[in-house]
């Protein structure tokens, strides 16, 4: 298998215009009759929605920190079968990376990974001869990365450009695009992010035409596809996971061949928007028939249904909806209690407490939620308190935690997780079936945890 040609987009700093420029990118490389890959560096489920309307393609993820490195690579050859080329949105920095973890999980470590050219995002607003003495320190700083061009964003005339790429020619960087200053690709943000597109879709389709039309107009497509094809050749190896759970089988148990596949459903809908996509595709490798459920919507779960995933999203933004769904909010709570697995994230963790904000949720867990002022955020190192239905006890997985919100626990339940966050401590609810947690996680790095959940939902 080929090598797709492939940039990375990467800034000095977050607020440069990543987004703007990769997505925009993505929407026009595809209105040229091109299959793009759109992938996302770091564990943001925000931006890759935004991907996935510039494409037609699922929206994925590469986490050298999740994962590990080794996965890097063939998590991004498994999302590319099929595309003529791949757009990789970088995350922060170009070299910020985990706090206190050198270049690990940064976008300079992931354009390495992937042998693949850098392409710069320089906010230009605010300066003018300088820009050459930035990117040349960016494009020297490491000599492994290759950045292979720039390009000026919310450049405010024709004599502001003059002078950048003027100065720019001393840096040996070439200037592949130059946006002007606009309002019309301007998206609500929320909590250092955009608002998913789930929650704006008509105007966030229109904020991707806006995107593809800024930089169609301003960038050399033909020369960022030729540098896309100086990428350097990876492994024919792309991660596939009916391959990942069967190494994760020690012991396969012998299964009747007419036994039918336990139901998983799967939280969806504006209120519950973060998700891999590499969970559906593990649950459903390891046995699982996949459906999905909308809780502002749907008054009863899906028929004959096994077990539930429940991940992360904004339920402050949907609580009253959210609680004023009895019906639904009783049927999570009745299967919880018989004992059927049942995995949340985040905000599935807020719904299935007693309350949030004073406003009743699923009552499966003896806690409450409320928002709080302070934002709570980072990577975490995190092994299995005791056995759960997602892992047995000592299992070590990596997370990231990202919430404004409380949690407030009675009694009766066992923590999920032993955290570093730096300081060690106890994070999460096990109770019977249930297995709640802050902690995101990608179940591409233990694809034993989909097998294990599949497993339980059979035997529940």
């Amino acid at each position: 298998m080929s090598s797709v040609p492939r940039l990375v987009v990467a800034a000095p700093s977050s607020g440069s215009g990543k987004t703007t420029v990769a997505t925009g990118l993505m929407a026009a490389f595809a209105a040229r009759g091109l299959a793009v890959s759109p992938h996302k560096a770091g564990p943001d489920y925000i931006d890759p929605g935004y991907h996935a309307l510039a494409t037609g393609r699922v929206g994925r993820n590469l986490d050298a920190y999740l994962c590990g490195t080794e996965l890097v690579a063939p998590l991004f050859r498994h999302g590319a079968r099929g595309c003529d080329l791949a757009v990789v949105e970088g995350v922060m920095g170009l070299y910020d990376g985990a706090a206190g973890e050198g270049e690990l999980a940064s976008t300079a470590q992931l354009a390495k990974l992937l042998r693949a050219p850098v392409v710069l995002v320089v906010d230009a607003s605010s300066q003018s001869r300088s820009v050459a003495a930035l990117v040349h320190g960016f494009a020297s700083w490491d000599p492994e990365v290759r950045i292979g061009g720039v390009i000026l964003n919310k450049v405010g005339s024709d004599r502001h450009e003059q002078v950048l790429r003027e100065a720019l020619d001393s840096a040996g960087v070439p200037v592949l695009g130059v946006l002007r200053r606009t309002a019309q690709v301007d998206t609500p943000s929320r909590h250092l992010g955009l608002v998913p597109v789930a929650e704006r879709r008509s105007d966030a389709v229109g904020s991707v035409a806006a995107m593809a039309a800024l930089v169609s107009h301003g960038c050399d497509l033909d020369a960022l596809a030729a540098l896309a094809r100086t990428a350097g050749a990876l492994p024919d190896a792309a991660w596939d996971a009916a391959e990942a759970v069967a190494s994760a089988i020690q012991d396969p148990p012998a299964r009747p061949a007419a036994e039918r596949a336990p139901r998983v459903a799967v939280a969806g809908g504006e209120a519950f928007t973060f998700s891999y996509a590499e969970h559906t595709e593990l649950l459903t490798a390891a046995g699982a028939e996949v459906v999905a459920f909308d809780p502002l919507r749907d008054e009863q779960l899906p028929d004959n249904t096994r077990g539930l995933v429940i991940g992360g999203g904004f339920p402050e933004v949907y609580g009253p909806e959210l609680s004023a769904n009895e019906p639904l909010r009783k049927a999570i709570a009745e299967l919880a209690f018989s004992g059927a697995p049942v995995a949340a994230e985040c905000a599935g963790l807020l719904y299935l407490c007693r309350e949030l904000d004073g406003r009743p949720m699923c009552g499966v867990l003896d806690a409450e939620a409320r928002m709080s002022e302070r934002l709570t955020l980072g990577y975490r190192a995190a092994v299995a308190v005791g056995d759960s239905v997602l892992a047995a006890a000592g299992t070590r997985m990596r997370g990231h935690e990202f919430h404004r919100t409380v949690v407030e626990p009675g009694a009766g339940a066992a923590p999920a997780w032993g955290v570093r966050s730096p300081v060690r401590r106890v994070e999460g609810f096990v109770q019977q079936g249930v297995h709640a947690s802050y902690l995101h996680t990608h179940w591409a790095s233990e694809p034993g945890v989909a097998r294990r959940f599949v497993e339980r939902c059979r035997t529940s």
